[in-house]
């Protein structure tokens, strides 16, 4: 038997898989167990028929999990002990003095799961240049241990002073306790400056650490022999026993696989700049791809800075699930609120008895005839039909009324999300084409298209579950970043070479053990002009070319240069595997399927289209897991490779 290759994302509504055996592509869509997610993940693994090559070691199976990002959301992570400096414990509470909303004289302390028992202080120190200048005292482990004892934590994160530059106090408390509770070190999870989102994300790394462990655990222990990995923020995959120990890598692990996907489609398609819209049940992820889908470490979750490096993703709270309800002042609204798996929106006939985008899209007649939701899932027109009039009374308004107010409304919140990633980020969305994916994305492609400017569109083929699809097209690898502050003109090659080699060998060698032969780096350091705050990361070759590329960069980036030394912050290593991109199948229509004008929106099944064939809007493309609306004035084009192009005719 051959390898099997399985892409898992657990979603907050919906499970998706996407299995690639012998170059044989299959979809199979579940609802999600959000309690306990493997029970999804195993229910999938049976019904694909897969058991049988799981127990027989031949299943590589790449996980998108949403197991760390609930935890952080929900405020449900591990008792965790925070260890600072002497005088410092509490730079962690107080952040920084930066402001969400400039003009607000009375801003909320924001709310951090951060209980003033649980911060440490120890004495030792080192200063800015890494030269220790206080050792640990005697006894001084051994009474923090008595300390952090008392309040019974499940987990540790140590973040001292300049431990990016000389990490010894750090690895000594590490050792001293790492066989009694889960244990963070920052000079581990973040070698960076920045003495408060470094403690940030070392804690958060904690906070969720045990509770990814006893999850991939758990599934690791129910698929074996065959092999887990899972991925990454970064869009690289992890070997699933070495996951917990970066948790906090995890925060995006579903998202990205989409961008993963994106990417890859982007090259198929020969379409380099892509913005990219993911609407699952829960809610909607926006993305700006160039060539290559973009990364940074200064990300957000639920609040809290994130500074590893990540996916450049904005997350609003509108999916097919959002809620639509009237406000204290009679008017309209739609989420952030969300129906989830259970009950789900009132058409999943579940016990749910809120109206939702997916109630709207349902009534509307845009989920075509007798629709089924990931396959399986009977929807009933007549339960959305009670939950929207409830709406409609209290509006005074008719169904139609405000089932199309609640998808203008969706709309507009989406419409925001993809003026934040390009319009308010100096790139005009008209260059691009608007790529959607996830259950939903294709009944608003053309109303959002619309509302940017865009004429172009896409909808990937099996585009109702490609952030499993992602999980496949992407490889093992690990971001790396590393503080090195010196002038650039002080800089010398043979220094620049061994830093980075220093970086980059554990990393190396954990590749190694996920059966990684092969593979590339990719290097660059963060600069700036001195004195400034905010750096430009720059493509690392040889030495000779940097200040020549920062100055065009600096010019290019804020339209001018100045006359000042150039200082490198941070040295950043990108390394992955060396592999074979999957290869898609040539696309080939199944013909039985009929066509039918006779419905409120006449409607083709995708599966029924042959390559090369154009439709024209209004029109519904109907497919297993997702449905497409092509609004009237635009056409839809099925390439080699099953992709639905979406073309705005002019005038």
């Amino acid at each position: 038997m051959n390898t099997i290759y399985l892409g898992v994302d657990t979603g907050g509504t919906f499970t998706d898989f996407v299995c690639i055996d012998d170059n044989r592509l299959s979809v199979f869509k579940t609802l999600s167990s959000p309690k306990e997610p493997q029970t999804a993940i195993l229910k999938g693994i049976r019904a694909m028929g897969l058991s049988s090559a799981m127990a027989q070691g031949k299943l590589v199976i790449v996980h998108g999990t949403t197991v760390a990002t609930n935890a952080v959301l929900q405020g449900k992570g591990v008792k965790t002990a925070y260890v600072a400096n002497k005088g410092l414990k509490d730079v962690i509470r107080i952040g920084r003095q930066t402001r969400q909303h400039l003009y607000n004289l009375r801003p909320a302390a924001p709310e951090i799961d951060l209980d003033p028992d649980f911060l440490f202080e120890i004495e030792a120190r080192v200063d800015a240049t890494g030269k220790i200048t206080q050792q640990l005292a005697d006894g001084a482990l051994e009474q923090l241990a008595i300390e952090i004892e008392a309040s019974n934590p499940d987990a540790i994160a140590i973040n001292l002073l300049f431990s990016f530059l000389s990490s010894e106090h750090e690895i000594l408390i590490e050792e001293y306790f790492k066989d009694k509770y889960f244990v963070s070190r920052s000079s581990d999870i973040l070698p960076e400056y920045g003495e408060y989102e470094r403690g940030m994300t070392t804690w958060l790394n904690a906070y969720v650490g045990p509770i990814i462990q006893r999850y991939l655990d758990a599934l690791i222990k129910d698929v074996s022999p065959s092999t887990l990995s899972v991925m990454q923020s970064s869009g690289l995959t992890i070997d699933a026993n070495l996951a917990a120990t970066k948790a906090v890598n995890l925060l995006l692990s579903g998202p990205a696989g989409g961008l993963a996907a994106a990417q890859y489609f982007s090259n198929l398609m020969q379409q380099p700049n892509l913005i990219t819209f993911d609407m699952g049940g829960t809610s909607t992820d926006v993305a700006l791809i160039e060539q290559r889908y973009k990364l940074t470490n200064s990300g957000t979750i639920a609040g809290y800075p994130v500074a590893i490096p990540m996916a450049d993703i904005h997350t609003i709270g509108a999916g097919g699930g959002s809620i639509a309800y009237v406000d204290e002042g009679g008017l309209l609204q739609v989420g952030p609120d969300s129906a989830g798996a259970n009950p789900g929106p009132a058409c999943y006939d579940n016990a749910g008895t809120d109206a939702t985008v997916t109630d709207a899209n349902l009534w509307l007649g845009r989920l075509g005839p007798s629709p089924k939701l990931a396959g399986e899932l009977p929807l009933n027109v007549d339960a959305a039909g009670l939950a929207l009039g409830r709406l409609a009374q209290q509006l005074d308004c008719s169904l139609n009324e405000v089932a199309s107010g609640i998808l203008a409304l969706a709309n507009e919140h989406m419409s925001q999300a993809l003026r934040v990633i390009s319009v308010q980020r100096g790139h005009d969305p008209r260059a691009f084409a608007l790529v959607c994916f996830g259950g939903a994305g294709g009944l608003h492609l053309c109303d959002l298209a619309e509302s940017l400017g865009m004429t172009k569109a896409a909808v990937p083929i099996h585009g109702g579950v490609l952030s499993a699809f992602g999980m496949l097209t992407t490889k093992p690898g690990r971001e790396l970043i590393q503080t090195h502050r010196i002038i650039l003109s002080a800089l010398r090659s043979a220094e620049v070479a061994y830093a980075f080699e220093a970086l980059e060998f554990k990393a190396k060698q954990d590749l190694a053990k996920e059966d990684v032969t092969e593979m590339s780096e990719h290097r660059s350091l963060d600069m700036r002009y001195l004195g400034q705050t905010h750096t430009i990361n720059i493509p690392y070759e040889s030495l000779s070319d940097l200040e020549v590329s920062f100055h065009q960069s600096h010019q290019r980036q804020y339209g001018h240069q100045l006359d000042l030394p150039i200082e490198v912050v941070n040295l950043r290593s990108h390394i992955e595997a060396q592999r074979e991109p999957i290869q898609l199948p040539d696309w080939f229509a199944e013909p039985n399927l009929s066509d039918s004008q006779s419905w409120r929106i006449p409607y083709k099944h995708r599966s029924a289209m042959a390559s090369g064939s154009v439709c024209s809007g209004p029109l519904l493309i109907l497919e297993q897991h997702a449905t497409t609306y092509v609004k009237q004035h635009w056409e839809a084009e099925i390439d080699v490779k099953g992709n639905l192009l979406l073309q705005k005719k002019p005038g």
